[in-house]
């Protein structure tokens, strides 16, 4: 496993899922990010998600194959995602993330610059039902 790191975690609540792609993103780095994504489902009804991809370079087709299963896993349970914070420079990625923003049901999806990383978390962690949701 290389790139993929947690990241920033907000010590104040395990609600948010905090992690970093960077470089080339591998199919154990998708898989350790969905146990963790399941380790805070079972223990909280709503996660956030805070993703920094200011340092993604490319991903491989076995591990995009593996993030939309997981993805597609979790299409019925939107509603337990209510915040997905995006830290990227402007591009593609960022182009992508506000082009499908709008036709997420359930998720409020935002990206921020990487001048704004410390908001971006912060606004994740805010989300309804407060430190215990």
């Amino acid at each position: 496993m290389g790139p993929y790191r947690r990241c920033c975690h907000d010590h104040r609540s395990s609600r948010v899922l905090a992690i970093a792609l960077g470089g080339r993103v591998e199919t154990a780095d998708v898989e350790s990010v969905a146990a963790e994504l399941a380790a805070r489902l079972s223990r909280h009804e709503k996660v956030s998600i805070f993703a920094d991809l200011t340092a993604f370079d490319e991903m491989t087709f076995a591990a995009a194959w593996a993030d939309a299963r997981h993805g597609l896993g979790k299409l019925w349970e939107l509603r337990r995602f209510p915040k997905e914070a995006i830290v990227v420079g402007e591009g593609w990625l960022d182009r992508t993330a506000r082009l499908f923003a709008p036709v997420v049901p359930f998720v409020e999806i935002r990206t921020f610059p990487p001048a704004e990383r410390e908001a971006a978390l912060a606004w994740a962690a805010d989300i309804e039902g407060g430190p215990n949701a």
